[in-house]
């Protein structure tokens, strides 16, 4: 039980939380030991300063190896009492040739880095000399550090994933095409033997009405077994007149449904809109969609569907009177397996939109709903 709750993606996260956490606290820990070491280079640097402008001081030599070789990367600036700059070291000498406020501009950002250290000079204690220091590259790098390597983390796991994903879907696929044309397969032998006994009953006199209701049940058959076979292979597409292939689909399931719901097409340009489909797989959305607004419609209401063209695509649209869809159910209408009815595998608007987008390089989403009014499910088609 517990290792089916602890899957993959909650160790990955696990992981990579712990890395960056460790991390953190880490670069913390080393930026305030480098940042403790600096203030007492400056310190070190201020008192060998003050020790060399003392004339009584009998450290001269070490004051002056203090001075040359304590600070060789930390970014710092002396003023004096009138804040008139006397000296800096490890700055930036382009800037400070180009830029006249460039001083000015680090002497705020120390101020807001670090503590000043002031000193008084020992010849004339009122005369104050403040130094104003910064981070070295160093310090920088180790605080910067744990952002670079969190980023680096969120790339792998963000190209882990995508990795994990496509190949999940891609699996996916080709369940989906294998367990479609084993389906095809399968319905391909009694096909065969139900268009012999259909025959057979053609020659028996008497039996001519039997005879054509079951030939139009085996083509029926024959359809649904040549959608599966296409699935997994791609499909030839073929100009077509869109609004005669709908036309012709409203037509089967008005067939099948009850009078009280009422079925209409809306061609808005009132002309032939031809584009490239797959007729048997197009015709499959199509019936899906239809079938979808009545079970959403629960034996009552209207369908309209709506064809429009632009200048290069082509809109469909079905709008039904049903109980719409929620806002969260919105989002999963399409995943495989999702659905609202006591029966069915929820397999149908998943199928449509693969065949839409897959096999048509088209589009189908959901363009309104509302829960007790309706929904319109559209289908962009490239004209």
């Amino acid at each position: 039980m517990f290792t089916q709750l602890f899957n993959w993606r909650t160790g990955l996260a696990i992981i990579a939380i712990g890395i960056v956490t460790g991390t953190i606290f880490y670069s913390q820990y080393l930026a305030k030991k480098i940042s403790e070491d600096e203030k007492i280079k400056i310190e070190q640097w201020a008192q060998a300063a003050r020790n060399m402008s003392d004339p009584n001081s009998t450290e001269t030599n070490l004051t002056g190896k203090v001075l040359t070789t304590n600070n060789k990367d930390i970014p710092m600036i002396t003023v004096n009492e009138k804040d008139s700059v006397l000296d800096h070291f490890n700055l930036d000498s382009f800037s400070i040739a180009n830029d006249k406020d460039y001083l000015k501009k680090k002497i705020k950002e120390f101020k807001a880095a670090n503590d000043p250290i002031i000193w008084v000079n020992p010849i004339n204690d009122k005369e104050k000399n403040t130094i104003y220091y910064g981070e070295s590259k160093l310090l920088k790098q180790v605080r910067y550090f744990p952002l670079i390597q969190l980023f680096i983390v969120a790339l792998f796991i963000i190209i882990t994933l995508i990795t994990i994903s496509t190949r999940n879907k891609s699996t996916q696929n080709q369940v989906w095409a294998g367990m479609a044309k084993e389906t095809a397969h399968q319905l391909g032998t009694p096909l065969s033997s139900l268009q012999g006994w259909v025959e057979m009953l053609k020659e028996s006199p008497g039996n001519d009405r039997i005879a054509m209701e079951m030939a139009k049940d085996v083509d029926r058959l024959k359809l649904v077994s040549d959608r599966f076979g296409k699935i997994g292979s791609k499909p030839q597409l073929e100009e077509t007149n869109i609004v005669t292939q709908i036309e012709n689909m409203v037509a089967y399931i008005k067939r099948r449904a009850t009078d009280k719901v009422s079925f209409s097409i809306n061609n808005i340009d009132n002309s032939i809109i031809i584009a490239k489909i797959n007729a048997p797989l197009f015709d499959w959305v199509i019936e899906n969609l239809l079938k979808n607004a009545l079970d959403a419609m629960e034996g009552k209401g209207s369908i309209n569907v709506i064809i429009k063209k632009e200048a290069t695509e082509v809109l469909i649209d079905v709008k039904d009177s049903g109980k719409g869809i929620s806002k969260q159910n919105i989002a999963k209408v399409f995943k495989p397996g999702f659905t609202t009815k006591k029966r069915g595998w929820g397999l149908g608007l998943s199928l449509s939109k693969r065949i839409i987008n897959q096999y048509h390089q088209g589009d189908l989403f959901v363009k309104h709903s509302e829960p007790g009014k309706g929904t319109t499910f559209r289908i962009v088609l490239k004209k």
